[in-house]
């Protein structure tokens, strides 16, 4: 007479499953990626689901429905940008420049995970975020609404409101920087799955940060900083954008990450 199956050992070959299920689907992770499946699904047939649309390309994090950054969990809905861990530094030096009750303006938005981050370093900032996306704007409301955040819907700066101008102290914005050639040679994730307004930076990559950086000036506070993601090659092009804004620049890079951030003082 055989001995009935104990719990763990069936738990065991659910998890075995689902990693051979993913790493023959090309995921390079699929044993990090099993643990959180097994843990996100309340049954077996949500745990088919959820291996299923994660085999057929979509992001973890949209299967999920969050992901880990800057040690907080932050929902990101299907359709949205995910934030990558190398944006961990635009957020450590944002925070450094933001005294408690700073004015945080978070634009290119996304999911709001940069200003939820910086919320979470310094004490009662004032957060305001603002996205082109519908699906972001939704996204980022929900995840910033626990902190007063309040997140607006258009282009850049217009959609605020006009009592803003000249009181943002850190302004962030993590736009595009893809060269439109290069989109094609992403991932098939964030391709496939993210919205091309949120990858796609124009012909060198820097046009939404050239209009960023132009109209900095009217919305920061004396002594302001604008900070921006960009790739370590186009970081010189940038600095030269900023000091034509009146920024005064200064580059910063974390080699471990590998991220680099132009920073530009009103």
């Amino acid at each position: 007479m055989s001995k009935p199956t104990s719990t763990s050992t069936r738990a065991s070959a659910v998890q075995a499953d689902v990693v051979g299920r993913l790493r023959a689907a090309g995921c390079v992770f699929a044993e990090d990626e099993a643990e959180l499946l097994v843990a996100a699904a309340r049954d077996p047939a949500e745990l088919s689901a959820l291996v299923e649309r994660r085999v057929a390309g979509l992001p973890l994090e949209h299967v999920l429905g969050w992901v880990d950054f800057c040690g907080l969990r932050v929902a990101v809905d299907p359709g949205v940008f995910v934030p990558r861990r190398r944006t961990e530094l635009l957020v450590r030096r944002a925070a450094a420049l933001a005294r408690p009750g700073a004015t945080v303006l978070d634009l290119a938005c996304g999911s709001g995970a940069i200003g939820l981050a910086v919320a979470a370093l310094v004490e009662d900032v004032a957060l305001y975020a603002v996205d082109i996306e519908p699906a972001a704007v939704e996204c980022a409301r929900r995840n910033l609404a626990p902190l007063g955040g309040r997140v607006y819907a258009g282009d850049l700066y217009r959609p605020l409101p006009p009592d803003l101008r000249g009181r943002v102290d850190v302004l962030v914005a993590n736009v595009p920087y893809v060269p439109s050639e290069a989109v094609a040679l992403l991932p098939p994730e964030a391709r496939l799955h993210e919205p091309l307004v949120a990858l796609d930076g124009g012909r060198d990559g820097l046009d939404v940060l050239r209009r960023v950086a132009a109209g900095a000036g009217d919305w920061l506070a004396p002594g302001g900083h604008l900070l921006l993601e960009t790739s370590l090659e186009q970081a010189g092009i940038a600095v030269a954008v900023l000091d034509r804004a009146g920024l005064a620049p200064t580059v910063v890079t974390d080699d471990d990450l590998p991220a680099t951030v132009v920073i530009g003082r009103r």
